[in-house]
């Protein structure tokens, strides 16, 4: 007869949760999702938790995404589980310890001053890629050094300036990027009731910048005038402190207040692409040797027009809901994109909130998942140690799904995983779920 516990990390953190809670202890970053956002609300800025939390129209696609969670159903077997679940995966030829990736999320100086780099430190030290946003707070050079050679990706905007974007690519390679990630679902800014309510863009306040105030091609073009801007905002003290703010963050990359101004102007004016087409995945192709993978697949052709072009992967993915309203939720395309993809690698990004729901995305083909907003609303309550304990909850239950179902690897969740209307015989796509 043996007492050894049963090993592995969801028992490991249950045990240290419970055994601190004799003492009175509580975490500081709390494990239920909805409390843990509530937390942040009530730490961040009313105009940063908009940013952060908020999403396109009446924000119909965010609650989809989290009801195409809730719709699936796990189906567990008994007496077939083992001391210890092995969750790893196989990406892009990278042996991960988890199939949990952190998203790209922009302005994460809104959550904590520390922002990305924060959350590299955090992503290092739990072994999780941590995908560097185009829109970040702290130069991609800057976080790659203090990942050392834990693996990390650079998602792409495609702006209007080629060179700037060659430039990223350029800047990525270099910092040793696994795989670039094109984003494809933000060739124009969503309608965002929140931000707009609070007339709120943290780019034009030189926030979320740091990957263009330290390009040097978009530094060349601040020189360079734009056409005047249709609207001048009203010359009020809210205008000054603006000014003031811009001008602080323009010092901290060696910038005038008039060369700030101008990258402030400069980014938006140029950052979105409407235009991006099939056929510049192809001249990216032609840019680089890393992996390619393209964010924001929900329809079966584009990925099959994705599989044809030559890519590495597929993210399906609506933005977490911050772009179309009323788009389909991301875990319901999910099947018809893996079915399409021929076995191309597909991950899923968009409304994963538990280990319960990185399950649920496994059983239904995806290789690996993306998290988002929890970990922002970790990082606003406790820096790098809050995003740490995030990143800690969603794999300790995770693992304890994997027991629980009777698996004993990450490797082994498919369509025997779900009931019968999620299993087997559902649908390679149809829009939805007929439940």
């Amino acid at each position: 007869m043996t007492t050894n516990p049963p090993a592995g990390p969801g028992r490991a953190r249950q045990t240290r949760l419970y055994v601190r809670g004799l003492g009175g202890e509580r975490p500081a970053v709390p494990v239920f999702p909805e409390r843990l956002q509530a937390a942040a609300k009530a730490k961040m800025s009313a105009a940063d938790f908009a940013y952060v939390a908020g999403g396109a129209g009446a924000e119909r696609t965010m609650r989809a995404n989290l009801a195409a969670f809730e719709r699936v159903r796990l189906m567990p077997r008994r007496l077939s589980g083992t001391r210890e679940r092995d969750l790893g995966v196989e990406l892009l030829g990278l042996s991960l310890p988890s199939p949990l990736l952190l998203a790209p999320i922009g302005v994460l100086e809104a959550a904590h001053p520390q922002a990305d780099l924060a959350v590299a430190r955090a992503a290092a030290a739990e072994r999780v890629p941590f995908i560097f946003s185009s829109q970040a707070s702290v130069p991609m050079e800057t976080c790659a050094e203090a990942m050392g050679d834990s693996p990390r990706l650079f998602q792409l905007y495609w702006g209007t300036d080629d060179e700037v974007t060659r430039s990223f690519v350029r800047r990525a390679e270099a910092c040793g990027a696994a795989a670039i990630v094109l984003t494809l679902d933000t060739t124009l800014l969503g309608w965002r009731p929140r931000d707009l309510d609070l007339g709120s863009l943290p780019f034009l306040r030189g926030r979320g910048l740091a990957q263009y105030l330290s390009d040097p091609v978009f530094r060349s073009r601040l020189g360079t005038p734009l056409p005047a801007p249709d609207v001048q905002p009203p010359r009020t003290p809210a205008l000054i402190r603006t000014g003031a703010d811009l001008a602080a963050k323009g010092r901290a990359f060696g910038l005038s207040a008039g060369q700030m101004r101008s990258a402030a102007a400069r980014f938006t004016a140029t950052y979105t692409r409407p235009d991006l087409s099939w056929d510049d995945v192809g001249r990216l192709r032609e840019w680089t040797r890393l992996p390619i993978l393209l964010k924001g697949i929900l329809h079966p052709d584009d990925a099959r027009e994705a599989v044809r072009r030559g890519v590495d992967g597929l993210i399906v993915s609506n933005h977490g809901g911050r772009q179309i309203d009323g788009e389909v939720a991301a875990l319901d395309a999910l099947p018809g994109v893996v079915a399409a993809a021929g076995g191309l690698p597909v991950l899923l990004d968009s409304g994963v909130r538990t280990g319960s729901d990185v399950a649920k995305a496994l059983a239904l083909g995806a290789r690996a998942v993306l998290l988002g907003r929890p970990y922002v609303y970790g990082l606003a309550l406790a820096g790098e140690a809050g995003v740490r304990e995030v990143i800690g909850n969603v794999l300790a239950e995770f693992d304890l799904t994997l027991g629980l179902l009777g698996l004993g690897a990450a490797r082994d969740l498919g369509p025997g995983a779900l009931a019968p209307s999620h299993g087997p015989d559902l649908s390679p796509y149809s829009g939805g779920r007929a439940d």
